[in-house]
């Protein structure tokens, strides 16, 4: 009876290495999935960084003043001057719409037959 026992803890020991030895590798080839993961993450930001440095230098206002002026004839652009923007004060706002009231001073809501009294 002991040697079946030991035979079969034998058994389960060798089951349990053969499961550990399984689980390592797939362990490690997550690991080497999450390393390349990551590298491909840093090498999407800096090329995010160089496009964002990029689009500053190609959108320099001095740059775009020049572009304006060298093309001129086929685009007809002007530069920007201050005096085209106006004061917060000078533009015309809509009025508030009123509710309708009729001559007895109940006041009508609208979408509704329905009265209020004030």
């Amino acid at each position: 009876m002991k040697s079946v026992f030991f035979i079969l803890t034998a058994l389960s020991v060798m089951g349990l290495a053969f499961w550990a030895y399984q689980e390592n590798y797939r362990t490690q080839e997550s690991l080497r999935i999450v390393d390349r993961l990551q590298r491909d993450i840093g090498d999407r930001r800096e090329a995010i960084a160089v496009l964002k440095a990029e689009w500053a230098y190609l959108n320099r206002p001095a740059r775009l003043r020049d572009l304006a002026a060298l093309n001129f004839d086929r685009l007809g652009l002007l530069p920007l001057v201050p005096e085209q923007f106006a004061r917060v004060d000078e533009v015309a706002f809509p009025a508030p719409e009123l509710p309708a009231m009729d001559l007895t001073g109940t006041v009508m809501t609208s979408g509704t037959n329905e009265e209020q009294e004030p």
